[in-house]
């Protein structure tokens, strides 16, 4: 009994090993089959493009002999209009190979043209493309320069305090000649080299006070503010009636100098008021009453338009 068992298990085993060999020999005809396909479909799909290729060829040969013909069954004067046709439309054929090589695509074009659009918005000129060039490189080492830079690197803080001899009589807002001489000149001058150094366009003028309490009860600031800015009036023609207007008031006096010097013409700059609030080091208050010379001043921060 045991003999027949291992007899039958034998045979199960010779049939089992004859099936592996079968399916292993389908596999391996599969694979090499596939291959074959694949290169089959390869070398076809090459043929067909090779086919287009030479279709091409065929249809430009043709259209060429088309217009050959035309040319010798044409008269004169339609003969030369034909070849002048077809020589733009040689030319226009071969410009447009050279643009393809050179990766020229209309969509290409297209892309190219709404950066030149967005280059435009910023008021940056194309029409000359090495100027163009040019101008984006300085733009882009000016941008690394200042991602680069430190905190001594940023646009100064220029103080025209009593240590230069700028400083306000009390109550007033006018300029002496000699303020306004320096203004017109080194000042100016120093304000328009920052500009350009720190690539920036915002120039801030702000006027500070003392503490002492001006006896004004009205004020002709909010209607004659304006029209002094505009330079339709002077200066002098403003009434403050407290500390936050006369600052205001002595910062329009030197914003109306520094924006007639053409140094600063690309620059805005803007007029603003410190009142008493501030003293000079940039600390606040907490009371400092009387007449005080040092605080009668002019301060001129430069900074960067804020982009909204």
């Amino acid at each position: 009994m045991a003999e027949s068992m291992l007899l039958l298990v034998f045979c199960l085993l010779l049939v089992a090993g004859a099936i592996i060999k079968t399916e292993r020999q389908k596999a391996s005809d599969a694979n090499v089959a596939r291959r074959d396909a694949e290169l089959t479909v390869e070398q076809l799909t090459k043929e067909v493009r090779i086919k287009a290729e030479e279709a091409q060829n065929s249809s430009e040969r043709l259209a060429e002999l088309e217009q050959r013909m035309r040319l010798v069954t044409a008269s004169g004067q339609e003969r030369e209009a034909l070849e002048k046709e077809w020589r733009e439309l040689v030319k226009a054929r071969d410009t447009l190979k050279r643009f393809e090589a050179q990766g020229l695509t209309p969509e290409a074009i297209a892309d190219a043209r709404e950066i030149l659009d967005r280059v435009r918005e910023v008021g940056i000129q194309t029409t000359d493309a090495q100027a163009l060039e040019d101008r984006l490189r300085e733009l882009i080492r000016a941008e690394k320069e200042q991602a680069n830079s430190q905190p001594h690197e940023w646009p100064p803080i220029i103080n025209l305090s009593e240590a230069g001899g700028y400083f306000f009589k009390s109550g007033s807002a006018e300029l002496d000649e000699q303020f306004t001489a320096k203004l017109q000149g080194p000042i100016a001058a120093d304000i328009a080299q920052n500009l350009e150094r720190y690539d920036v366009d915002i120039i801030e003028v702000i006027g500070h006070t003392d503490e002492q309490p001006i006896s004004r009860t009205g004020s002709n600031l909010d209607k004659m503010i304006i029209e002094v800015v505009d330079g339709e009036r002077s200066i002098t023609s403003i009434v403050p009636a407290d500390n936050a207007g006369l600052g205001m008031t002595r910062a329009l006096a030197v914003v109306n100098v520094l924006r007639a010097d053409p140094r600063l013409s690309k620059a805005t700059i803007l007029p603003m008021s410190g009142a008493q609030l501030v003293l000079p080091g940039d600390k606040l208050t907490v009371g400092q009453a009387g007449d005080v010379e040092a605080r009668r001043r002019i301060e001129i921060r430069i900074r960067r338009r804020n982009e909204g």
